[in-house]
C-alpha cells in the first residue's frame, strides 16, 4: 500500500505545499527548521487538519480530497500514529495504552496484552508495563508511543519526532522496531531532527522550509550535497558526532 500526498494547508499567514509519495515498505524521512511545517504535514496526512488543496490517499482510499470535501476522520484513516507529545491516556497503565489499537479492533484481551507486552520489550520497557503512562518520564512515553503506533496494525506510519528524547543506545532499538513494522509492507513517514535518523532509517529524505519542499533525495546524497545552510548544518552536525553502537 502506498501513501500519496499533494497537500495544500493555510494556517493564518503559514502555508504548506507539499507533495510526496511513499511506496509499501519505504521510510520517508522529513527535516528541516522549526516552523517548517513538518509537523503540520504529519497532522494534515493524520486528518488532524483540513486541507485547503490537494488530497492525501492511501493505496485505493481516499482519506482527505479537498476538490470533493473528502475529510476522513482520523480514527478511521487506519493509521499509526506517534506525535511529538505521545497523547497517551494518563491514567492507563503502558500495557493498556499499547493494547488499545488492537481492544479497538477487536483482539481478544489476552492477545492484546500479549502484543503490547511484546512491544513493550522489544522498546526497552518491559518492567514499566504496570506503570501508569502519567508516570512515566519523557524517553519513556515516546517510546509507549511508538509501540502504540506498531500495535494498532496499521497501514501506514506516521512519527514525529519518534527518537528525540531517547539516548543513542535506545534510539537504535527503536529504530529497530520501526524497521521490522515496516518491512512488513508499510510506506512509513518519520519526522526527524537528527539526519543520523535519516540516513540509518529512510529511502528517501524530503527538507522543508517555510512550508515548501528545498531539498529532496537519498539521504546520504542530501548530507554530501547540502543545498541549504540549514542542511550544511545538520550534515556537519551528525558527521561530528561519535558514531552510535
Amino acid at each position: 500500500m502506498t501513501l500519496d500526498v499533494h497537500v495544500r494547508v493555510d494556517r493564518g499567514a503559514f502555508r504548506l505545499d507539499v507533495a510526496l509519495h511513499v511506496p509499501a515498505g519505504g521510510v520517508l524521512a522529513v527535516m528541516g527548521p522549526n516552523g517548517s511545517g513538518k509537523s503540520t504535514l504529519l497532522e494534515a496526512v493524520a486528518g488532524l487538519v483540513p486541507v485547503t488543496a490537494g488530497h492525501v490517499r492511501l493505496g485505493d482510499l481516499v482519506l482527505a480530497d479537498a476538490a470533493t470535501g473528502r475529510h476522513l476522520p482520523p480514527h478511521e484513516r487506519h493509521l499509526g500514529v506517534a506525535l511529538q507529545d505521545g497523547l497517551l491516556f494518563g491514567r492507563l497503565s503502558a500495557r493498556e495504552n499499547v493494547a488499545f489499537g488492537p481492544r479497538a479492533q477487536g483482539v481478544r484481551a489476552p492477545v492484546a496484552r500479549a502484543t503490547a507486552d511484546a512491544l513493550l520489550a522489544e522498546v526497552g520497557l518491559a518492567t514499566q508495563a504496570r506503570t501508569r503512562a502519567d508516570r512515566l518520564s519523557g524517553g519513556q512515553a515516546q517510546r509507549v508511543a511508538v509501540a502504540r503506533a506498531v500495535a494498532a496494525l496499521p497501514s501506514a506510519l506516521l512519527l514525529d519526532e519518534p527518537f528525540g528524547a531517547l539516548d543513542a543506545a535506545t534510539r537504535a532499538q527503536v529504530r529497530d522496531v520501526v524497521r521490522r513494522a515496516v518491512a512488513s509492507g508499510l510506506p512509513a513517514l518519520v519526522v526527524t531532527h537528527d539526519l543520523r535518523d535519516a540516513l540509518e532509517l529512510a529511502d528517501e529524505l524530503l527538507v522543508l522550509q517555510d512550508g515548501r519542499e528545498v531539498q529532496r533525495g537519498a539521504p546520504a546524497h542530501v548530507a554530501a550535497a547540502p543545498a541549504t545552510p540549514y542542511v550544511e548544518q545538520v550534515a556537519a552536525a551528525a558527521a561530528w558526532r561519535d558514531p552510535e553502537p
